[in-house]
C-alpha cells in the first residue's frame, strides 16, 4: 500500500508540474533549471552532448596518463627511448580533434541559427531598461506600458519569492511567438531568463531582439545579467505565462490600468462632453 501511495504522489505532483511550474533557482541547486521553451531545450541537449563528449576526453588523457606513468617508469625502463615523433600516433592526435570540433560545431551552429532567427511572432513586447527597473510595452496590444519593479523583502506576500518577485509581471500567452525588442534608457543592462534560454543585452540607442516560445503555464524568473550600477541586484525580472484565455483577459484589464494618457483613447475620453 505504502509503494502504491507513493506512486500515486509521485503521478500527482508531475501531472500538476505538466499543469503549471515555476521556475526559479533553488538551494543547492545542480544543473539548469527546467526549460520552458524550445531554445532552452535545445540548449540543454547540446549541453548534455558537450557533457558526454568532454567526459570520455577526460577519462582517456587520464587512462593514458596514468598508463604512461606506469609502463614508462625509472624502474621499468633503465634505458629510455630515444623515439623523438611516430607518423601514426601524429596523424592521429591531429585528425582526432578535428572530428571532435566538427561533431561540436554542427549542432552548435544549428543551435545559434536557432535561437538568433525570429520566426513570425505572434505578440511583440518592448522591454526598456532603466536603473534599476524594467519597463514592457505591448505595441499590439493598445499599446500600453508598465514599469516592474521589485517587490520589497518587508512587502512579499505568500507565495512570492524574494529578489525575484515584482509588482507587475509580464505576462505572456503559452504557445506564442513572443517577439521581444529590446533597449535602455540610461546604461546597459541585460534581459535574462535562464529557464527560456534567453540573455540579450539592452543597450542604450539600440535595439536588440529575442524570441521565446513558453510551453508551459507557469511563473519563470530572471534577472539583469549586465552591471548596471549600485542596484544592479535589484532588477529581477518575473514572466507569467498563462493560458490564452487568461492573456485576453489580462490585456482588457491592463489596457484600463496601464493607459497611455497620450493615446487616442484616453484622449477621446478627455475630451467627450460630460452629459
Amino acid at each position: 500500500m505504502r509503494i502504491i501511495f507513493g506512486l500515486l504522489v509521485v503521478a500527482t505532483t508531475l501531472l500538476a508540474g505538466n499543469m503549471a511550474m515555476a521556475s526559479a533557482p533553488e538551494p543547492w541547486q545542480f544543473g539548469f533549471q527546467p526549460a520552458a521553451t524550445p531554445v532552452m531545450e535545445s540548449i540543454n541537449s547540446l549541453h548534455n552532448l558537450l557533457l558526454v563528449i568532454i567526459t570520455a576526453i577526460s577519462v582517456f588523457v587520464l587512462a593514458l596518463l596514468l598508463y604512461c606513468v606506469f609502463r614508462y617508469r625509472e624502474s621499468a625502463n633503465p634505458t629510455p627511448s630515444k623515439t623523438s615523433h611516430n607518423t601514426l600516433i601524429e596523424v592521429i592526435w591531429t585528425a582526432v580533434p578535428v572530428i571532435i570540433l566538427v561533431v561540436i560545431a554542427v549542432p552548435s551552429f544549428r543551435l545559434l541559427y536557432f535561437a538568433d532567427v525570429i520566426p513570425e511572432a505572434d505578440i511583440t513586447i518592448k522591454v526598456t531598461g532603466h536603473q534599476w527597473y524594467w519597463n514592457y510595452e505591448y505595441p499590439d496590444h493598445g499599446n500600453f506600458a508598465f514599469d516592474s519593479n521589485l517587490i520589497p523583502e518587508e512587502e512579499l506576500g505568500p507565495g512570492q519569492k524574494r529578489l525575484l518577485s515584482v509588482d507587475n509581471p509580464v505576462v505572456v500567452p503559452v504557445g506564442a511567438t513572443v517577439h521581444v525588442l529590446l533597449g535602455a534608457a540610461d546604461v546597459l543592462h541585460a534581459w535574462a531568463v535562464p529557464s527560456f534560454g534567453v540573455k540579450r543585452d539592452s543597450v542604450p540607442g539600440r535595439t536588440n531582439h529575442t524570441w521565446f516560445r513558453v510551453v508551459k503555464e507557469g511563473t519563470y524568473y530572471g534577472m539583469c545579467s549586465e552591471l548596471c550600477g549600485v542596484n544592479h541586484g535589484y532588477m529581477p525580472i518575473e514572466v507569467r505565462a498563462v493560458s490564452p484565455e487568461a492573456f485576453d483577459a489580462w490585456v482588457e484589464e491592463a489596457k484600463i490600468n496601464f493607459a497611455r494618457v497620450d493615446n487616442d483613447t484616453a484622449t477621446q475620453v478627455a475630451a467627450a462632453p460630460a452629459n
